[in-house]
C-alpha cells in the first residue's frame, strides 16, 4: 500500500489538499478504501528548528512571559519545575529492552521511559526559560541515558509505549540542539536511537487497534521525522495522520456514520459501530472512543493538536481544514467533563470521564488565532491551569500554549 509520493513531485499539492480532506460527503455512506491514501502529503523543503510542537517564537514568547512574571504562566512555570520531572537530581533509569504489556503490564521500564523522556522536555523548558544550563546538562544526561542503552520494545504495547516516548524525546532534543551551546557529543547517538528504535516502531500506525494508538504514533512519527530532517518519513507519517483524524472525529457532514479508518479491515456499518464501543447514534464532536472512557479520548485529542501544530510551525497549518473537527470534539467532550447531564441515547446514559489536560493547545490554536468561540472549552481550560501532565506524553501545555499567538 502507498502512504504518499515522493517528495518531488509534491510542491504543487499543497494548496489542493484541504480540498481534498474535508469535502462533505453525500448521505451515502462513506466508501471503504482500506489501500488509498486519504490525501498527498508533502514535507517543508527545510524543516524549522526548534520545530516539534514548539517553534521559537512561542518559545520566546512563553519566556518573556514568565521572566515578566505573568499569569498563567508563571503558575505554569513554578509548578513544573516543582513536579518531580523538574528536579536536576533527578537519576534515570535506562533499559535495553522495554516490555509494555496491555494496560503497561506487564511494565518493565515503560513507566520509566515515559517519565525520563518527560524530565528531559521539562529541563529543556526549563533552560530555555532560565538560561540556567544546569537544566540542558539534565537534559542531555537523561537523552544520552537513554540512547546509550535502549534497543527494543517488546510485548503488546510496544507501539503504543514508542509513540508515548517517542513524541516526548523529539520535542526536549529540538529545543536543547538548537538552542543551547554548550555542546552534546552525544548527539548523533540520540538521533539514530529514534531512526533504528522507534521509528520503525510507530511509522506503520495500527489501522485496526483505537484511534488513539494511530495518532500517538503519529505524533511520535512526525517530531522523529522533523529532528532527523527526514522528509520521506514526515510524508508517510503525516498521510496516515490525515486519513485518521476525519475517522476519529465525527461530523454530520460525513453522513449518517463515521468514515471507516482507513487501511483497517473495519468494513461493514456493524463493524464500525462496534469499534465506535457500541454508539450508533452520532453526531457533531463524538470521537470513536467516547464511549470507552474520556482518557483515551483525551489522548487522541491532545495526539491530534499536536500533530496540528507541529505541521503549522513545518509550514502547513492544518487547523483551517480540521477546525470544524476539532472545535466540535473540544466543545462536545468539554461541557460533559464540566458535568452536563448525559442523554441516553449517548454511550447508554454513562460516561467515564477524565479527558486530562488535553484541551490546551487546541483551544489557543482556535480561539487565540482563529477567534472560535469556545465556551466550554474555554471554561475547561482556563478552570483548570496550570495544565500538568499525565505522565504519558502530555505535558505543560498551560506553559507553551495559553494565548500563545505564535
Amino acid at each position: 500500500m502507498r502512504y504518499g509520493v515522493p517528495a518531488g513531485l509534491l510542491t504543487a499539492a499543497l494548496g489542493l489538499v484541504a480540498a481534498l480532506t474535508l469535502a462533505p460527503t453525500s448521505a451515502a455512506v462513506t466508501p471503504h478504501t482500506p489501500d488509498t491514501p486519504a490525501v498527498l502529503a508533502a514535507a517543508p523543503t527545510a524543516f524549522a528548528h526548534p520545530g516539534v510542537l514548539n517553534s521559537r517564537a512561542q518559545l520566546d514568547f512563553v519566556r518573556a512571559k514568565v521572566q515578566a512574571g505573568q499569569q498563567p504562566w508563571k503558575a505554569a512555570f513554578d509548578a513544573m519545575l516543582a513536579s518531580r520531572y523538574g528536579s536536576l537530581s533527578r537519576t534515570p533509569k535506562p533499559r535495553e529492552i522495554v516490555e509494555c504489556g496491555s494496560y503497561s503490564n506487564p511494565n518493565l521500564g515503560c513507566t520509566d521511559e515515559r517519565e525520563d523522556a518527560i524530565a528531559a522536555y521539562t529541563d529543556a523548558l526549563a533552560w530555555y526559560i532560565t538560561r540556567d544550563t544546569r537544566y540542558a546538562k539534565k537534559s542531555i544526561e537523561l537523552m544520552d541515558a537513554w540512547s546509550a542503552r535502549i534497543k527494543d520494545h517488546t510485548n503488546s504495547n510496544a507501539p503504543l509505549q514508542s509513540g508515548w516516548a517517542g513524541s516526548t524525546w523529539p520535542r526536549a532534543a529540538e529545543i536543547v540542539k538548537h538552542t543551547y551551546t554548550g555542546g552534546w557529543p552525544n548527539q548523533g547517538r540520540f538521533a539514530t536511537m529514534l531512526r533504528d528504535v522507534y521509528l520503525p516502531e510507530v511509522i506503520g500506525g495500527k489501522p485496526n487497534s483505537n484511534g488513539n494508538w494511530e495518532l500517538i504514533m503519529m505524533d511520535a512519527a512526525v517530531g522523529i521525522s522533523v529532528h532527523l530532517d527526514d522528509r520521506a518519513s514526515y510524508d508517510k507519517a503525516l498521510a496516515i495522520y490525515l486519513g485518521r483524524v476525519p475517522a476519529y472525529f465525527y461530523l454530520a457532514t460525513d453522513g449518517p456514520q463515521p468514515k471507516y479508518p482507513p487501511r483497517s479491515t473495519i468494513d461493514t456499518r456493524s463493524e464500525l459501530i462496534d469499534y465506535w464501543h457500541g454508539q450508533s447514534t452520532f453526531v457533531d464532536g463524538l470521537a470513536q472512543e467516547t464511549c470507552r472512557d474520556f482518557g483515551h479520548t483525551g489522548m487522541g485529542i491532545a495526539a491530534a493538536l499536536h500533530v496540528a501544530e507541529t505541521s503549522r510551525i513545518q509550514g502547513r497549518d492544518l487547523y483551517p481544514e480540521f477546525k470544524d473537527r476539532f472545535r466540535h470534539a473540544l466543545g462536545f467532550h468539554a461541557k460533559y467533563e464540566l458535568g452536563e447531564a448525559v442523554p441516553s441515547w449517548l454511550c447508554g446514559g454513562s460516561l467515564t470521564k477524565g479527558l486530562g489536560p488535553a484541551t490546551e493547545v487546541g483551544y489557543n490554536a482556535l480561539h487565540t488565532r482563529l477567534g472560535v468561540t469556545m465556551e466550554n472549552t474555554r471554561r475547561l481550560t482556563e478552570g483548570r491551569r496550570p495544565a500538568g501532565t499525565e505522565n504519558h506524553f502530555e505535558a505543560w501545555e498551560t506553559l507553551t500554549h495559553a494565548e500563545n499567538p505564535n
